[in-house]
């Protein structure tokens, strides 16, 4: 009998897609598959011709774009020298998750599954195209789309004879099983972030922990918005960077949080353990030390503050020994229970410590062993780099607007890595933000005699300030400014800056306060009043036009 075995690959942005793909590991694994879930880029593409049963599950970013932990293998697929049958032997289904609201909806899932078509391979179903867009979300097609691919699945492999389903009430062991050590075991720092100069530039499993030297708001104090302006000193780092380029910032939960976490679940929080794989073949999650302990796992790993999906609770009800609770938690994880979830969850910005709160009898049952399989990991968060290493060598700058805002929940919403970073005082201590460089997607022109139009409201000026500060530092004049804000006295960002420049010719600015008068000004309205000039800039100066919100 062939070997009942299954490959499940996603490429995920923000998550949705990974949690998607291990929702289909675990109906995988319910039906006695062997089954493996891996990020696009970390499995070896070559091999692909080894493997009988592959399921995609792809996003799409941007434009039409592929997530970034599908980019190689993406390269790789299109190469021009691969032979059209290679992937012959090769049943797949796709399943992509987009937004119809862009232009190119679904354009990832929808390319990969015709490229594998052309490569010879077999697809079992025809894509799927969740969309964001929809009353419940990507799962109104990806539920049926399920039903069907485990139709197909279990027609070309039945269930071996003796063997049923594993039924959803019985729960599958966690993924890493923890170890705890004795309280007297010798401690080791071995693997806590360390400010190590790097052997290679920094990446997102080696970011460079950059001291912050400066965290200034440069919004009034009476302003409702509070915006930093951060330094980090990046010496010996090897990080470069240009204009438009994005740094990624690694965050943590406040200690309120983690504490309020620990006291719930009834985790001790110097407990220190290290992690096991329960299937061979799994790796270790990247970022966490080996032994670790529950403090550094609840504050630099787990998403306590993201928003639960509803594979969360799916799992929850599993655990839950009330009944009241546990039949609130099946509704949210049932198909016809989505609206429902979205009121209580995506609608109020209900965080994952907050749906615990909820569920106390629940909480307190979860077993450690299950954590990393209910909350996902913390992301990291991108920020436009607002400063050139032409103007400040060894240096970076950020802008950040403090993320904060009502729901009808009682306590306002923050931003996790926004309030985190506002919270940090350099004046105080030694403070290090864990962080690396990724390229942006502006690029802005290498000959000096080509003017550029830059249009950014509010922090949406971060980059322009990084570029015009790079084309000035090469003697280029051309740079036309269009900035908005609210007040002038209180969020015009950058102000002497700019009115520096203008005085010294290389510089033309136009502001947009949309407050400061009984009509409300905005950007587009300087752009129309100044289109003689906006229109002479493009036509005969074949000027760049650059938008950041």
């Amino acid at each position: 009998m062939a070997e009942r075995r299954l490959l499940v690959l996603f490429g995920s942005q923000t998550g949705t897609a990974q949690d998607t793909a291990e929702r289909v590991g675990r109906e995988a694994r319910r039906r006695h598959l062997r089954c493996r879930v891996e990020a696009l880029d970390s499995c070896d593409v070559a091999n692909l011709i080894h493997e009988p049963l592959v399921v995609f599950v792809c996003a799409t970013t941007g434009q039409g774009d592929p997530p970034d932990n599908m980019k190689m293998f993406w390269r790789f697929l299109f190469r021009k020298n691969l032979p059209a049958g290679s992937l012959c032997q090769l049943d797949y289904a796709v399943l992509g998750l987009g937004d119809s609201s862009y232009p190119k909806f679904n354009f990832v899932a929808k390319k990969l599954h015709k490229r594998l078509l052309q490569l010879g391979g077999n697809p079992l179903l025809p894509v799927a195209l969740g969309d964001d867009q929809h009353d419940l979300g990507p799962d109104a097609v990806v539920d049926p789309w399920l039903v069907a691919l485990w139709d197909k699945i279990l027609a070309l492999y039945p269930l071996p004879p003796g063997l049923e389903i594993i039924s959803p009430d019985v729960c599958l062991p966690p993924k890493y099983t923890l170890h705890y050590l004795p309280e007297d075991s010798p401690h080791t720092n071995s693997g806590l972030l360390q400010p190590t100069a790097p052997r290679a530039a920094p990446c997102e499993l080696h970011p460079f922990t950059a001291p912050m030297v400066s965290n200034q708001r440069v919004t009034a104090q009476a302003h409702f918005q509070d915006v930093r302006l951060i330094e980090f000193d990046i010496a010996g780092s090897g990080i470069t960077f240009s204009a438009g380029d994005v740094v990624m910032i690694q965050p943590q939960n406040c200690p309120e949080d983690v504490q309020q976490f620990c006291q719930l679940l009834c985790l001790e929080p110097h407990r220190r353990f290290v992690l096991e794989p329960t299937e061979p073949g799994t790796s270790l999650p990247p970022l966490l030390p080996q032994p670790c302990t529950i403090q550094y796992l609840i504050t630099h790993y787990l998403d306590i503050s993201c928003v639960p999906r509803r594979s969360f609770f799916e799992l929850l009800a599993s655990f839950s020994t009330n009944e009241l609770e546990r039949e609130k938690l099946q509704e949210f994880s049932s198909a016809q229970g989505q609206e429902e979830l979205y009121s209580y969850c995506n609608r109020p910005r209900r965080t994952t410590l907050e749906a615990l709160w909820d569920f106390p009898h629940t909480t307190c049952a979860i077993p450690a062993d299950y954590l990393l399989d209910l909350i996902p990991r913390i992301r990291p968060r991108a920020f436009s780099i607002a400063s050139s290493m032409l103007a400040h060598p060894e240096r970076m700058q950020i802008l950040v607007a403090v993320v904060r805002y009502k729901t009808r929940l009682s306590k306002p919403r923050r931003g996790l890595c926004s309030t985190w970073l506002a919270s940090l005082n350099p004046e105080q201590a030694d403070v290090r933000v864990p962080l690396w460089v990724k390229k942006g997607g502006m690029k802005f022109p290498a000959d000096p005699a080509t003017p550029v139009i830059m249009i950014g409201p509010g922090t949406g000026v971060a980059p322009f300030r990084a570029a015009i500060q790079e084309r000035v530092a090469r003697g280029h004049r051309g740079n036309c400014l269009f900035f908005g804000c609210r007040h002038k006295s209180k969020d015009f960002y950058f102000q002497t800056e700019w009115e520096e420049l203008v005085t010294k010719g290389f510089l033309t600015l136009f502001t947009a306060f949309s407050r400061d008068q009984e009509e409300k000004v905005y950007v587009q309205h300087r752009i129309q009043e100044n289109r003689r000039l906006v229109w002479e800039l493009l036509s005969s100066g074949n000027a760049h036009v650059y938008l950041a919100g």
